[in-house]
């Protein structure tokens, strides 16, 4: 198995920059945009799959599998190319959710091609595209892998029920880590973070699609079917505990800086990266609190007018393969979306495989995945005053 990367690149879980993240943005968000929304007849271009062996794959810097020898190499993508003959133009463009969205937003609403016929996105800008019908229906027909063995817990997300035009490439965890060491305890809940003797060593992540779920899950509320009391009441918090001084800075990915150096002693964090610090310092340790923590996904969809489906469709069923998905598992570190990879894991010869498949990290026990859950999104109309009221307190 590849062996495990160095700490990804901030931005994966990009934070809401402002309000609407731009022009372009900010005038969709705000109106419900019904302008822009194509229907399903309007989504598809002719396909040259059969004859046009290929495709472009959009995703992020940092999350495929590479060869530690040949930095160029990517063993999974590569074998895909070999096996089916279509080539793939690899292309790591995507830095943030809203720039990227900002970028290919124009040639959708206007029925034109992307030049693209695969990217990743996070969740809660996935629901943005299938609202909107940029996005086409896939051919589950095609995909038996994905049938077999997408997770349960990703399979019917409330933006898209029954997974019609989307297929979770990573997940992970938005829940707590903390230094055990300079604790001198254990931190067990939401309500931990707010201890007095945690004054001024606290963190919380500063983007609102990345921080509100675990927050309002410290209050008892069902991320899943959450309301705008439940959001107002994690504000009116949040504004207290600024006040006090308890929280000491909103971050981006930065926070694993202040974890590493003890400015911080417990923050919210995602459990790729924690994995990562672990390696370097076994008192950094990640929690799931006992009232529950954030499921999310980083998500493969076609969008409208590629040239390519067949072909990219092909490729989403190739990374379902278990022994696929584990090898990719094993680099990237995040919450595997197929969970028959881990006894591909297990059984490998290798101790760093088997630690992986037996980390709750990348395969949840049964005891974590019940308090795991996967938040329902935001409307337009709810994006526009929450994301308002949240920029307030942190300061964006």
């Amino acid at each position: 198995m590849a062996q495990t990367p160095k700490t990804p690149t901030p931005s994966r879980r990009s934070l809401l920059r402002a309000l609407g993240g731009g022009a372009v943005l900010g005038a969709l968000a705000g109106c419900g945009v019904p302008a822009a929304y194509v229907a399903p007849g309007d989504r598809a271009a002719a396909d040259l799959s059969a004859r046009d062996k290929r495709l472009t794959w959009a995703n992020w810097p940092l999350y495929i599998d590479t060869d530690d020898k040949h930095p160029n190499r990517r063993p999974t993508l590569d074998a895909f190319e070999k096996r089916t003959g279509i080539k793939v133009d690899y292309v790591e463009e995507i830095n943030d959710n809203d720039e990227f969205f900002g970028k290919i937003s124009p040639a959708l609403m206007n029925h034109q091609k992307t030049g693209r016929d695969l990217i990743v996105h996070s969740d809660w800008m996935c629901a943005r595209y299938v609202r909107l019908g940029w996005v086409q229906e896939m051919d589950r027909a095609a995909q038996p892998n994905v049938a077999r063995y997408l997770d349960p817990l990703l399979r019917s997300p409330a933006f898209d029920p029954g997974r019609k035009f989307s297929v979770p490439y990573q997940s992970g965890i938005t829940g707590i880590a903390y230094n055990r060491r300079k604790a001198g305890r254990e931190i067990r809940q939401v309500s931990d973070l707010w201890a007095s003797d945690l004054k001024g060593k606290v963190t919380l992540l500063s983007g609102l699609d990345e921080a509100f779920a675990l927050l309002m899950q410290g209050n008892g509320a069902d991320i899943a079917k959450w309301t705008a009391d439940d959001f107002h009441k994690v504000c009116d918090q949040v504004e207290r505990h600024v006040r006090s001084s308890q929280i000491r800075r909103f971050t981006g990915n930065d926070y694993t800086k202040d974890l590493v150096s003890g400015d911080v002693v417990a923050c919210q964090a995602y459990s790729g990266d924690v994995i990562q610090l672990q390696a370097d310092n076994p008192d950094i340790r990640f929690v799931v609190p006992e009232e529950g923590a954030e499921l999310w996904a980083d998500t493969l969809m076609i969008p409208n007018r590629a040239l390519h489906k067949a072909n990219a469709e092909r490729l989403i069923d190739y990374y379902y393969q278990p022994e696929v998905a584990a090898e990719l598992a094993a680099w990237v570190n995040y919450v595997c979306p197929v969970p028959a990879a881990q006894d591909v894991l297990a059984s490998a010869k290798d101790e760093d495989s088997v630690a992986l498949a037996e980390n709750p990290l990348i395969f949840p026990d049964a005891a974590m995945r019940k308090r795991l859950a996967v938040a329902r999104d935001m409307t337009a109309a709810e994006r526009t005053e929450f994301t308002k009221r949240w920029n307030g307190i942190v300061g964006l």
